[in-house]
């Protein structure tokens, strides 16, 4: 969520208006920032106490990594992008590059040394019951909100290929998730490219 809003943000503050940068049909969150998050928690919490530099080179070594298998699996699955760093310097594939790996370096650093262990502490305040319940309904939701999401694209896909519903079940998606809606909250998807 915190990510889809800082992208927010920077896309007023660059481009002068509001774009959606969200990576689900419902709601303003972005699952690619949720992995980078567990990700960057498993893979560097437990040098929390080291450096500070390692937890920027851990984020950004991480963060990218995430970033680049998201991508690819994206492109794997739908034939699709959310993002192509192909202009910028230093890119790998256009998947990833130098300048957003100094962002998640950034973020890890952030995350690991101030945003997560304060995260932590009132996560351990929520009473354990009301805890399991709320984890249970959130792990639902995204979990639906996944599968409609990749439905939802998965017709888009086939509609920018010009293929008609084959069913009543087709045409129920195409009728309820249509390519301008699909354009409104996935601003940046762009169909047919491979970069390696």
């Amino acid at each position: 969520f915190v990510g889809v809003v800082i992208e927010l943000i920077w896309t007023f503050v660059h481009d002068g208006h509001f774009e959606s940068r969200s990576g689900l049909i419902y709601g303003p969150f972005n699952l690619l920032y949720g992995i980078g998050a567990v990700a960057l928690t498993v893979m560097l919490y437990r040098f929390r106490n080291h450096s500070g530099w390692l937890s920027f080179l851990g984020g950004m070594v991480v963060g990218s990594a995430v970033e680049y298998v998201c991508s690819w699996a994206q492109e794997l699955a739908f034939g699709s992008r959310s993002w192509d760093y192909s202009a910028m310097p230093f890119n790998l594939n256009g998947r990833i590059c130098l300048t957003y790996a100094f962002y998640w370096g950034i973020l890890g650093y952030m995350w690991i040394k101030h945003i997560y262990p304060r995260l932590a502490v009132l996560i351990l305040k929520i009473p354990q019951k009301a805890g399991k319940i709320a984890t249970w309904i959130l792990l639902a939701f995204f979990i639906f909100n996944s599968v409609v999401t990749c439905v939802s694209i998965y017709r888009w896909t086939e509609r920018q290929n010009g293929v008609e519903a084959p069913d009543s079940f087709w045409s129920f998606i195409d009728e309820r998730f249509p390519d301008e809606r699909m354009e409104r909250v996935f601003a940046n998807m762009k169909f047919g490219q491979n970069n390696g």
